[in-house]
């Protein structure tokens, strides 16, 4: 039995940011933010979206592709969702999982959302597929969503450039094609891990029971993204490299095996860093973060659409997704398409 990826989908909102306009607000250029990052723009939800609009628009999205005639037949056969997302609609409770498998009307499906930073949909691609192989479940839809630009400090240069809006999804089926041995399909190797010692480099502080707001406190500003950014690019330099080797090592594979490397979009430095580390060519990796910045565990599952939408990857090809971010956590997914 194989845990194989049938469909995609994304969604980012219609409002789009560009360097030029963030050069209004804070001291920064648009060759500045070009050159350090490899951003251009970026898209930020309307006043009146929250991540379960986003992760809904993806899941539908997904659905339309997985059934056109009848997105709402797709939806009912839906056993499991799965949101990943650092931004959650409400604090706590209720999950966006179970927000979205209300609206989808995935009346079968039991939902729950995962929190692992940036890396979320690497986990939670694992999670889904575990959930699946353990428990039954023929058909799981993953979706990676977050409205960053809500715990954004717009006055800070250094981190306010760096983020964008979006939710990409997709669905899983188990298949009776193998999941080992020739001919194998669907999700093959996982890798997951994380570094807790590094956990204040990339948090949001205020608003939890750590640091929770008191009672006759005057918050002029929301809880922000605090962010050592020379840490956490060190810590995701290495994450890359490391998780590609042990993927590759896993599997007995080679990098000319690999069709295509799908890496969380936060940064082209640390891409091209760990692609050079690692002897390989930036050609191998997909990117796209130049459009839509750092859309935290969103980005791999976008990414993935496009690729797919494009006619990218053909059937067989095999490809890593690789993801590291706060917690701090890494990991990556070895698939066949």
């Amino acid at each position: 039995m194989a845990i194989e990826i049938t469909a995609t989908g994304s969604y980012v909102p219609e409002k789009i940011v560009t360097n030029d306009d963030l050069s209004k607000i804070v001291e920064t250029s648009d060759e500045w933010i070009r050159s350090h990052t490899g951003i251009s723009t970026r898209h930020i939800a309307s006043d009146d979206e929250a991540t379960s609009d986003l992760a809904y628009e993806a899941a539908m999205s997904v659905l339309r592709a997985a059934d056109p005639e009848d997105p709402g037949r797709a939806a009912a056969g839906i056993d499991l969702v799965v949101v990943s997302t650092a931004s959650p609609d409400y604090p706590g409770f209720p999950s966006v999982a179970c927000i979205v498998q209300n609206r989808i009307g995935a009346k079968n499906a039991a939902a729950m959302d995962l929190t692992a930073g940036c890396t979320g949909f690497i986990y939670a691609l694992e999670t889904a597929a575990g959930m699946m192989t353990a428990g039954g479940r023929k058909r799981a839809l993953v979706i990676g969503a977050d409205t960053l630009s809500r715990i954004t400090d717009w006055t800070d240069r250094n981190t306010c450039v760096l983020f964008g809006d979006g939710a990409g999804a997709v669905l899983l089926e188990s298949t009776d094609a193998p999941s080992s041995g020739p001919g194998k399909r669907g999700i093959i190797r996982s890798i997951l891990g994380a570094d807790g010692s590094g956990f204040e480099y990339l948090m949001l502080r205020r608003g939890g029971t750590r640091e929770p707001f008191k009672k006759g406190e005057v918050v002029e500003r929301p809880a922000y993204i605090e962010m050592d950014g020379p840490a956490v690019y060190l810590f995701a330099v290495n994450a890359v490299a490391t998780t590609i080797k042990k993927l590759l090592y896993s599997e007995g594979l080679s990098m000319d095996q690999i069709a295509r490397i799908v890496p969380h979009q936060a940064n082209e430095r640390i891409i091209s860093a760990a692609a050079k580390r690692l002897g390989v060519s930036m050609d191998k990796f997909f990117l796209n973060i130049g459009k839509y910045a750092n859309t935290s565990t969103a980005s791999v599952p976008i990414a993935l659409n496009e690729l797919a939408h494009e006619g990218s990857l053909k059937k067989g090809d095999i490809i890593m997704t690789i993801g590291f971010g706060a917690g701090l956590t890494y990991g990556g997914n070895l698939i066949v398409w």
